[in-house]
């Protein structure tokens, strides 16, 4: 792969649009080479990165965070077993997180929110007197499950 990936070869094997490519490549998620007639090429490693960035993206995480978390891979080549397993540690925190915050969410639910209604009978015990306003806006029983 001297001549490396064209970006129609990397939108085939992602199954991103090429304008997605471009994005993330405004976000340095990939990191072209140019050839010689200054064309962009990527690496067989940039079909990966995508892969990585579209998991998390539908689970939730901001692009930002996880070019944060690319930002310490090496460009233009393959990362180690060691480089993913150092962001797997990191993003495993936040997932563990998540789904403990969903568990909670799925509990709740059909319960007090706190969010001020004091629509169901149960509030009266969850929140009396709409008690949990002083807290801030929004259902103050969930929302410390995403900050």
């Amino acid at each position: 792969m001297a001549q490396g990936l064209t970006v129609g070869d990397l939108a085939n094997r992602t199954g991103l649009a090429v304008s997605a490519i471009r994005f993330y490549e405004t976000h340095d998620i990939v990191k072209p080479v140019r050839n010689k007639g200054g064309h962009r090429r990527y690496g067989g490693h940039d079909i990966r990165r995508l892969s990585f960035v579209m998991a998390a993206q539908k689970l939730g995480f901001p692009l930002g965070e996880i070019a944060d978390h690319l930002r310490a891979l090496p460009d233009h080549k393959a990362p180690t077993k060691a480089d993913w397993t150092r962001i797997s540690r990191q993003f495993r925190h936040k997932i563990d997180a998540r789904i403990a915050a969903l568990e909670e969410l799925r509990d709740k639910l059909d319960g007090c929110i706190g969010c001020g209604c004091l629509s169901l009978k149960s509030c009266a015990l969850y929140n009396p007197a709409d008690v949990k306003a002083a807290e801030g806006p929004g259902p103050r029983n969930l929302t410390h499950l995403v900050d």
